[in-house]
């Protein structure tokens, strides 16, 4: 009973086998010599018209993909609508053309929104950074139970605190930079 669950059959195999073999010949074709001609032409066929000055290119593995061309944008000639007036297609120029401004209003609100944003998250990284520092005690925490016999482990906690604070501290320098330079946007924004 355990060798049915295990044991393939005799066809299976064969086919199994006839086809890594026949898998093994196709990537074999694959690997043809492979020239490089002029106008950067790749091909592995030296009678190809389009074959020019063709050199064999060697070492290492080359992969070409063909690549597809993409179709032309038309847009309609100015003042025209679709279906309307002149049927010449005309090539898109240049990127899209930027978002319209938006009112001062508006802009004040987004700038208050965003600083009031950066304020909140000052204020939570703040009092993370106080949390740590109070468990951190000037590089002596209080050592917990587990951290009696295992001297390592109090160790380690120490530098993960010390390291914490560290980076709160640069988060918290990250985010008044910025907090500064919003405030310098909204001065320059009242001048304009």
């Amino acid at each position: 009973m355990f060798q049915r669950y295990y044991s393939m059959p005799l066809k299976a195999t064969f086919l199994i086998a006839f086809g890594m073999v026949l898998g093994g010949l196709q990537g074999a074709q694959a690997q043809d010599r492979l020239y490089r001609c002029d106008n950067n032409y790749y091909t592995n066929n030296l009678n190809d018209p389009k074959a020019s000055n063709c050199k064999a290119v060697e070492g290492g593995n080359v992969t070409v993909v063909q690549g597809t061309r993409a179709a032309p944008v038309v847009n309609p000639a100015p003042g025209v609508t679709p279906g309307q007036g002149s049927t010449a297609p005309r090539a898109a120029s240049g990127p899209a053309p930027a978002p319209s401004r938006v009112d001062n209003n508006e802009q004040k609100a987004r700038d208050s929104e965003a600083r009031t944003i950066l304020e909140s998250e000052l204020r939570k990284a703040e009092a993370r950074r106080d949390e740590l520092s109070a468990e951190f005690n000037n590089g002596e925490p209080e050592r917990r139970g587990d951290e009696t016999r295992n001297y390592q482990k109090y160790l380690d906690r120490v530098n993960n605190l010390k390291s914490g604070i560290s980076r709160i501290e640069s988060d918290i320098a990250g985010i008044r930079r910025e907090l500064g330079r919003t405030a310098a946007l909204g001065n320059s924004a009242v001048l304009r």
